[in-house]
């Protein structure tokens, strides 16, 4: 009998990444997250019976179960471009130390780490070749590439993320292969719901109204303010969805509809992200819910990625004790 490949999750958020590997046939077996407000997001997703809430620095990793797959999206803002850029100074930086323990503990046969595109040139490549040779200190064969969510993901959103893979046995890493380009087949407005959505309006006596309307010259692109003035993307195309869309309104993008300039929902964050339809999003905490989905992931393209990571593989067959026992490792 065909078994899946188990993954464990670090920093799962509300479960991008989990879903997408769950998407492409694996089996979470663990995850954790420290902010409870995602792990409400996540338990009402995926229930309560692999996500662990609280810090990774207090979990003991004797606590965790062997997997096959580890990912882990470890804090990104201290490496963004939209963050302070503070790298390793920051302790949010230094979580990557943290996956660094959980996998010299596990020894998952992979790891998949997905962060900010900046993660390559902060600090003049110093953080990036840290990072690098730390997996390689400990037996890794690593490969990266850096994406974008609209070339692919068919996610008309711009976000420009790095993905690094990491195999323990290099023969794998011979096999794996990061998903080609995607050719675009919507924009964002496909995304984007045609009722008239209350409360989402900005109103003519607004303190940036003026500035908005001498600027907002285009129909068919999607704004946000920066702390530069107003931006937009190309056409139809939506800026990057950030975590400081949940602290701060103006860095909620917005457009024109049918009716006035109003604020993309929600929902349509989830879409620009992949999410499906049917992923729940609670309610009654409309600021978390634009953060964390600020904080998490484009679907697809972490979906593809993970085929590819399964496809290097061998078929996983499940064995009995006598023949498990026989041996000292798997793959």
């Amino acid at each position: 009998m065909i078994e899946k490949y188990t993954i464990g999750s670090m920093f799962a958020g509300i479960g991008g990444i989990c879903l997408a590997f769950k998407q492409s046939g694996c089996k979470i077996v663990w995850a954790n997250e420290i902010d409870k407000y995602a792990c409400k997001t996540y338990r009402l997703n995926f229930g309560d019976e692999y996500i662990v809430q609280g810090d990774i620095q207090d979990i003991d990793t004797k606590d965790i179960p062997k997997f096959d797959i580890l990912t882990a999206g470890f804090p990104c803002q201290t490496f963004s471009s939209a963050g302070l850029l503070q790298g390793f100074n920051d302790p949010r930086g230094n979580l990557f130390f943290e996956t660094a323990r959980v996998i010299h503990d596990i020894k998952p046969k992979v790891v998949f780490l997905e962060n900010v595109a900046n993660l390559v040139k902060h600090d003049d490549g110093k953080t990036f070749e840290v990072i690098c040779k730390t997996l390689k200190d400990l037996n890794y064969h690593v490969t990266f590439q850096v994406m974008n969510a609209k070339e692919y993901g068919n996610l008309p959103q711009q976000r420009n993320r790095i993905y690094i893979v990491a195999f323990r046995n290099k023969e794998y890493l011979k096999k794996f292969k990061f998903p080609d380009r995607l050719i675009l087949t919507r924009t964002a407005f496909d995304l984007f719901d045609k009722e008239k959505q209350a409360e989402k309006y900005y109103m003519d006596g607004h303190r940036m109204w003026d500035h908005m309307m001498e600027y907002m010259d285009d129909r068919n692109r999607i704004y946000r303010f920066t702390d530069w003035g107003l931006s937009h993307g190309m056409e139809g195309i939506c800026p990057t969805l950030l975590a400081a869309m949940g602290s701060r309104f103006e860095r909620i993008p917005f457009f024109y509809d049918d009716y006035s300039v109003r604020l993309i929902t929600p929902r349509e964050a989830a879409r620009l992200q992949g999410f499906p339809e049917d992923y729940i999003l609670p309610q009654g905490h409309e600021k978390q819910v634009y953060k964390q989905i600020g904080n998490s992931v484009a679907v697809p393209v972490v979906s593809r990625i993970a085929e590819n990571i399964i496809k290097a593989f061998p078929q996983k067959i499940v064995k009995n004790k006598e023949e498990r026992s026989d041996e000292s490792e798997t793959i």
